[in-house]
């Protein structure tokens, strides 16, 4: 007979949890078993003892086999996942994942809501008049099936034991364990079904993972659990010390998708989201090489077949594709407010979690679960680490409903950019590919 109370202290003790204890203890919590004192001792134990990549892997495990598991075996060929840690003005999903099925990849993708700076892929979707992105199953099935991709909402039955575990480790202070991290995103990336997995690991001031070495122990034990589990796995360690895009906010970030994806817009986020795509299309051997891989991504680019891709997607999840050749039908903010440098000199910081910050205080975000966003608001960033400004240059443009909270987050925009008499050269936007 298994007990919660032996688990709790070979934990504590510094033992190696077998995968009976670990199987046990994710069935009965979810269960309602066990009750949530005697799993936070249990966290909390994990956080200070460690798990090593064997434990992590039967934790992940035991969380994917909480609830369904998605069967994609009806689509043909390979299908790929793609994963971001999360960051701010990060919308490369919405770029990537039909530039992979434009040449001929299968993309299928469950994502989440957002809790924080802005909404998740799904609440940047759903800013898109009409679309909804809660589907059966087998409608995710036909979607790609049909035009080589769909991202849908995660349904109430996919790793319920991950939903449990994570609040339960919100209010005990164990989230920032490498191991509780892992367990937690790998699950529901080897629930949904994929063959090849790409994570993008992000490191920097708008980060989970503020350091580098931590971002690459992340990704590489991600890495690890994908191959224990049978499904190929490749993570990119990229940075998060700006925000990657321009735009922060839902709408705001569809439609900056959208100029991409049309030829009309250039930069970091751009850059990253070919990359994560052109290591999609060689994690499915759709490419020989990233010469390859890039060549066939630009050409899916310039054609149009990208963006005609997300526009199929859109339509089929009852959306209006309009929107890929008139993003103006998307939600607009009531007013745009210009946030001015103070000073002349070198953009040489970026606090982009107080970017992020201030996005939330305008209503791009949540605060809680399930509370309300406006898919309208947000902001526009017009500097970039090492720029030259000049004082009365604009910072960011602002897009606000309710003025409200304007003050507090122009407050936020102007503390956060740091200008300085030297020019700092910018972080390497990737620092690391880690294989399987």
């Amino acid at each position: 007979m298994v007990l919660v109370h032996d688990i709790i202290l070979s934990k504590r003790s510094g033992a190696a949890l077998s995968k009976k204890q670990i199987d046990y203890f994710v069935s009965a919590y979810t269960a309602g078993d066990i009750p949530d004192y005697q799993a936070a001792a249990l966290l909390m134990a994990i956080w200070f003892r460690g798990m090593d990549e064997r434990e992590t892997t039967e934790l992940t495990l035991a969380i994917r086999d909480s609830g369904d598991i998605v069967d994609l075996s009806a689509i043909d060929g390979l299908k790929l996942d793609k994963h971001s840690t999360g960051g701010v003005a990060d919308t490369t999903t919405l770029i990537a994942a039909p530039l992979v099925a434009a040449c001929g990849g299968r993309v299928a993708k469950i994502s989440g809501r957002g809790l924080g700076h802005t909404g998740g892929t799904i609440d940047k979707l759903e800013s898109i008049p009409g679309l909804q992105a809660s589907v059966t199953l087998n409608d995710f099935v036909r979607i790609v099936a049909d035009c080589g991709l769909a991202i849908v909402a995660q349904s109430a039955n996919l790793v319920p034991a991950d939903r449990k575990l994570y609040a339960l480790r919100d209010v005990t202070a164990t989230v920032d364990n490498i191991s509780l991290i892992s367990s937690s995103i790998m699950s529901k990336k080897l629930a949904s079904g994929a063959d090849r997995i790409v994570l993008d690991v992000k490191v920097g001031s708008g980060a989970f993972m503020n350091q580098l070495d931590a971002a690459r122990k992340l990704a590489g034990l991600m890495v690890a659990i994908g191959r224990r589990a049978g499904h190929r796995t490749s993570a990119l360690v990229t940075d998060m010390n700006q925000p990657l895009g321009r735009a922060v906010g839902n709408a705001l970030e569809v439609q900056e998708a959208i100029a991409i994806l049309r030829g009309e817009c250039h930069g970091d986020l751009k850059s990253l989201s070919l990359e994560l795509a052109a290591e999609m299309l060689l994690s499915a051997e759709l490419a020989g090489s990233r010469e390859a891989a890039m060549n066939q991504l630009e050409a899916a680019l310039r054609s149009g077949r990208a963006l005609q891709h997300l526009g199929r997607m859109i339509e089929l999840l009852d959306g209006d594709p309009r929107v890929c050749s008139d993003p103006s039908i998307l939600p607009r903010a009531a007013e745009e407010v210009v946030v001015r440098a103070e000073r002349g000199g070198f953009i040489n910081q970026i606090r982009t979690a107080q970017i992020g910050s201030a996005a939330l205080l305008l209503g791009a975000g949540r605060t809680k679960k399930d509370a309300p966003i406006d898919p309208a608001v947000g902001l526009k960033m017009e500097v970039r680490l090492g720029d030259r400004v000049h004082p009365g240059d604009a910072l960011a443009r602002v897009y606000v409903n309710d003025r409200k909270n304007l003050p507090s987050a122009v407050e936020q925009i102007q503390a956060a950019v740091l200008v300085g008499e030297q020019r700092v050269e910018p972080p390497p936007l990737i620092y690391e590919h880690i294989r399987d």
